[in-house]
């Protein structure tokens, strides 16, 4: 504002000496559009500016909207992410966020810049998965869902369809892209537990980070019930301390141990805000976000699983 003001100054005086070497209407016609620049210029600084500032969840990345048509208006969306530096990744982790799993992401330049679901642990923690060898899709739920990804949508073969196809648009662009990894949280978990039911041979595992373990409590996911994990790769990553009446650590262990899969509990963390089910406690990992996420990458780049402990 201040810069502004004396630009006009400048102007107005300017136009005092033009004024008594030319007709007024020419010193006017002169002044209205210096000033219009002058304002157009601003303006577009300021636009720019703006446009080019990075959102914390999406700094040191570099991201695209990937979108497919399911069928005549309805698309399903998801967003890709890579490293500033990296080319050709080998491993895609795909993402399914949780409740209510609809993202609708805002993708502006190259960064998503906003959503309705950007402080859900997955997504606001993807840059700490992402690596040169590593690309994140978030995957959003399809066009005409609505508020709300249904959980018997999220268990049925026509949403691993779905997401097949946005992997496969992923995979024309990046064909270096080897092995693919479903990773969930929360709600998300449903997702990623049936990805490798319907899809066993597009991905290498699944890990699922605050599981759902208690399927059949009130408001819960009964397409949980009785899941057999035992048939391919599934790893647990689960809060000691998750308050979350959805997804007890006391539960993962129990799953853990009945399909002799392998559970990391993770303990500490800091900054705990908000309901015990949503993204702010320990349910969504706060202030062990980035520990989590390289545990994940670890897993995802060797096979296997460095440590069973994360504090």
């Amino acid at each position: 504002m201040a810069t502004t003001l004396t630009i006009m100054k400048t102007l107005l005086s300017l136009s005092k000496t033009l004024a008594l070497i030319f007709p007024t209407f020419i010193t006017l016609s002169v002044l209205n559009i210096a000033l219009i620049n002058s304002a157009a210029a601003q303006s577009s600084s300021q636009s720019s500016s703006q446009s080019s500032a990075t959102p914390e969840h999406a700094k040191g990345l570099k991201e695209q909207l990937i979108s497919v048509e399911l069928s005549p208006g309805i698309q399903q969306q998801g967003v890709l992410s890579l490293t500033t530096n990296s080319a050709a990744p080998t491993r895609l982790a795909v993402l399914f966020p949780g409740y209510p799993s609809v993202v609708r992401p805002v993708v502006e330049g190259q960064s998503m810049t906003s959503s309705k679901l950007s402080g859900n642990f997955l997504i606001r923690s993807r840059r700490h998965l992402a690596t040169d060898a590593i690309a994140t899709l978030i995957v959003d739920c399809h066009s005409d869902s609505g508020d709300y990804c249904s959980s018997s949508y999220q268990a049925s073969l026509k949403r691993h369809q779905d997401v097949l196809k946005l992997i496969k648009e992923v995979k024309k662009q990046y064909p270096s892209i080897q092995q693919i990894w479903a990773i969930g949280t929360s709600m998300g978990t449903v997702s990623s537990s049936f990805a490798l039911t319907h899809e066993p041979s597009i991905y290498a595992g699944a890990i699922h980070t605050a599981s759902i373990t208690e399927p059949n409590a009130r408001n819960s996911y009964r397409e949980l019930s009785n899941f057999d994990y035992a048939k391919t790769n599934h790893i647990f990553i689960h809060h000691q301390n998750d308050p979350c009446y959805l997804t007890t650590h006391s539960g993962a262990k129990s799953i853990a141990e009945k399909y002799k899969r392998l559970l990391i509990t993770v303990t500490g963390g800091g900054g705990f805000s908000g309901d015990a089910c949503k993204a702010f406690t320990e349910h969504g990992f706060r202030g062990k976000e980035k520990e989590v996420m390289m545990a994940i990458g670890q897993i995802m780049t060797s096979g296997q699983v460095g440590r069973l402990l994360i504090d």
